[in-house]
């Protein structure tokens, strides 16, 4: 049932590409002509089909389930419910992002079992699971599933999920709230504002999306009774923390669990959480002795995905005379969903240095209320945080700006931290080791003619529309903590496998590895292969998230080339006869210095497989492997200028430039990094302009395409990148990253555009999704205020 890969063999051309070079990925010639492997694509002879069924209940009792209906339906092989889990002693899903409720006292993780017991928490919770031969069978028979529930008060918004008299989701949190974290100078902060010349505040909220990648969820469990082993196909971005999960919660040793991971259709952080899914049809495999495939709907994805963001903030920006940032404070409450997703509590709190931004402000505190409400989990989703606190941080200065009479792109220059005074720690829970933001800011204004903007705002008013420009500064922390691997293998024909723990779904590792690769071994004396997203083929890995596979990943991939030109060092030296120290390598050429004796790495590869021409003590190959851990994180940085012209008769928004310019330390290749910023701008797009989704009574009212709208092609611009980059000293490879860059600062700078063009009628704030509709109400509200409207 399993093969031996995850993908066919992935082969690039024998000279891939300098490190730097804008080389075209090597995996589309195989994506666009189909030849792409995602699970769907997985042929695994005698599957059968497993459905779920789901609580139509915001909130809900379970009473009983009655399954005589459906068992006998034509096709029904197996329903399986809390009950049978719980004989089994199949275990719950885990948090692994601990947070504390009060110093000293742990935040309350409600029990997430992997099928509802007694309570389904909200609409679309798994409370059954039905498998029968057909797909088409399954879904009748889990209509035919006849539970008994007790609807129950429900609550979907978080800051009225901590409101007195709000429904207890839980009874060991009666007022809702998972924990409280709370970081910073909170005297320093309310010292500031009492002796401010200006405090600017806001009241913002941070709107739920969902990932809506172009592959819905889908999972194959097997299971070998010969020898107690399962087996998952499934998309993920954390193969190695997913299988650890699921060993626990199945009672089986870790060399019992694979995970194996194909071609990925977009993850963006919902697909590195572990979700029940994936255990149930391992469960149902094991109590069937067949293999059992699931497939998420679109419409079932948007009930069963973890969703993201959903934070209602206050904030106060206190300013002293000449305009310099002296205060911060920032209080939100972050909706967890009904329980905690794998890493919860992440996005809400693990990123929130990004509340300072670049800036230089004398004191900042935050607090953050983790509130559980009757909605599903919420989980990372594209820059798990980063986006959230650039958000917040730059419209306070754009509302700053304009109440104080300054312009905010001079405003942010006043306040910058100044080139030429890296390291500099902020103050508040970062430590930048490098950047350029002056030059960064500078780079942009005339890359985006905001010389020329007055003239274009004349223009667009002329024609009965209005202008506006977002300008931002975005920053975020990127591939730190968590180690990850790689292991280089050289065949004796000098074909190369190279093994790695990250998983790429969608970002181009196979061209970017086979360019560091090169850069590393001169001209690869054969084709590549690259090992990814396997448990049993690779020994160790963490994933990709947080922009640190080029990093992190990168670095295990240089090191494990290091290491192979070492040992071939030593085949070297034997076959010219010379000492190891006289050897130099260079450009894939072994040489001793000063002679003309040369030897290929392809010709040093032949003879490691020869036991005889080997020196003695070399055992045969030429294999190396490397652990790369971070000391430090990177810091990613860029501005942003978006201009967009609003129609004041209808609120429709047209973005008519979009300028970047980006810090992301060395560029592996900017072909692939400029498809990572016009990704990243698009969702940034998507949750400013129409993307959320949206609860009524419990009842999901955005759960298709037709109602949450992701972003269309007409809308998108094309964006110019430029690049600013100031190579890190925190790994070799001076990468910083780039994976959500375009989202960290997209969503907050068009938002600034479009409220930049409301601003003189009146408009002060308006949450996202900035809609025509949205939009148009504001107008006419603005309107009604003005002297002589109807307000």
């Amino acid at each position: 049932m399993t093969p031996d890969r995850t993908t066919p063999d992935r082969e690039t051309d024998a000279r891939p590409g300098r490190f730097g070079s804008p080389l075209p990925r090597s995996e589309d010639g195989r994506l666009v002509r189909g030849a792409g492997r995602y699970v769907a694509d997985i042929d695994v002879p005698g599957a059968v089909f497993a459905a779920f069924v789901r609580s139509p209940h915001g909130h809900a009792r379970i009473r009983g389930i009655d399954a005589a209906a459906a068992a006998a339906m034509d096709g029904v092989l197996d329903i399986v419910t809390a009950d049978e889990l719980r004989a089994m002693g199949v275990g719950p899903l885990d948090c692994r992002f601990p947070r504390e409720r009060r110093p000293g006292e742990p935040m309350i993780v409600p029990r997430r079992p992997v099928l509802a017991e007694a309570i389904a928490p909200h609409l679309g919770a798994p409370v059954a699971m039905v498998v029968a031969r057909t797909a088409r069978q399954a879904l009748d028979a889990a209509e035919a599933v006849a539970v008994d529930y007790e609807p129950l008060a429900c609550v979907t918004d978080a800051a009225g999920a901590i409101a007195p008299g709000a429904p207890a989701i839980w009874p060991e949190a009666p007022d809702n709230v998972s924990f409280v974290h709370a970081v910073g100078n909170a005297q320093g902060v309310a010292e500031a504002i009492a002796r401010a010349a200006h405090v600017t505040r806001l009241d913002l909220r941070i709107s739920r999306v969902s990932a809506a990648a172009l592959e819905p969820r889908a999972a194959i469990g097997a299971y070998d009774p010969g020898t107690g082993s399962y087996t998952l196909h499934c998309q993920s971005q954390k193969a190695f923390i997913l299988r650890r999960e699921l060993a626990a919660m199945l009672g089986a040793p870790l060399n019992a669990v694979r995970v194996l991971v194909p071609d990925v259709g977009g993850a963006f952080g919902m697909k590195g959480a572990n979700f029940p899914e994936y255990a149930l049809v391992l469960v149902a495999a094991r109590r069937l002795g067949m293999p059992v495939r699931w497939t998420a709907t679109r419409s079932e994805s948007f009930l069963a995905d973890d969703q993201a963001r959903d934070n209602v903030t206050s904030a106060a920006l206190a300013l002293d005379e000449a305009g310099r940032f002296i205060g911060l404070e920032v209080r939100t409450v972050a909706n967890l969903g009904a329980w905690l997703s794998n890493f919860g509590p992440n996005s809400s709190t693990n990123n929130l240095g990004g509340l300072t931004g670049v800036y230089r402000i004398g004191a900042t505190h935050a607090h953050v209320t983790g509130a559980f409400t009757n909605t599903p989990a919420v989980g990372t989703y594209r820059g798990a945080g980063r986006p959230e606190a650039t958000y917040v941080i730059e419209r306070l200065i754009d509302v700053a700006a304009r109440e104080t009479g300054r312009d905010p792109v001079a405003l942010r220059r006043l306040n910058l931290v100044p080139d030429g005074s890296f390291p500099a720690d902020t103050g508040f829970l970062f430590r930048l080791d490098s950047g350029a933001f002056e030059r960064g800011m500078a780079l942009a204004e005339e890359a985006a003619d905001l010389a020329g903007a007055p003239a274009r705002r004349a223009d667009a008013r002329a024609r009965g529309r209005l202008l506006g420009l977002g300008f931002v500064n975005a920053i975020e922390q990127a591939g730190g903590g968590f180690e990850e691997t790689a292991e280089l293998h050289l065949d004796r024909d000098g074909s190369l496998t190279l093994t790695v723990g990250t998983i790429s779904n969608g970002q181009g590792h196979e061209t970017a590895y086979a360019q560091i690769l090169d850069a590393a071994l001169g001209p690869l004396p054969g084709p590549l292969r690259l090992v990814q997203g396997d448990t049993s083929a690779v020994r160790h890995g963490v994933g990709t998230f947080g922009s640190r596979s080029m990093a992190v990943g990168g670095t295990a991939v240089t090191m494990a080339a290091e290491r192979v030109i070492e040992t071939a060092r030593l085949i070297a030296a034997h076959a010219l006869e010379a000492g190891v120290g006289d050897i130099a390598f260079e450009d894939g050429v072994f040489a001793v210095a000063g002679t003309d004796r040369r030897i290929t790495l392809g010709e040093v590869a032949e003879r490691a497989y020869d036991l005889a021409r080997l020196p003695p003590g070399l055992e045969p190959g030429l294999t190396a492997r490397a652990v790369f851990t971070p000391g430090a994180p990177t810091f990613p940085n860029s501005v942003h200028v978006c201009e967009v012209e609003v129609d004041p008769q209808t609120g429709a928004v047209a973005i008519v430039r979009y300028t970047v310019v980006d810090d992301v330390g060395r560029v592996v290749n900017p072909l692939l990094l400029e498809g990572q910023i016009h990704g990243g701008v698009a969702q940034g797009l998507g949750q400013a302009l129409g993307e959320r989704i949206v609860y009524e009574d419990g009842q999901l009212v955005t759960g298709s395409f037709m109602d949450y709208a992701v972003p269309r092609a007409d809308a998108m611009p094309t964006p110019r990148c430029e690049e600013n980059n100031v190579p890190t000293a925190v790994n070799p490879l001076g990468v910083k990253g780039a994976g959500e860059a375009g989202t960290v600062g997209g969503l907050v700078a068009i938002s600034n555009a479009v409220l930049d063009a409301l601003a003189p009628l009146g408009v002060r704030h308006v949450d996202m999704p900035l809609t025509p509709a949205r939009i148009w109400r504001a107008i006419r509200d603005a309107e009604a205020r003005a002297p002589g409207g109807n307000g």
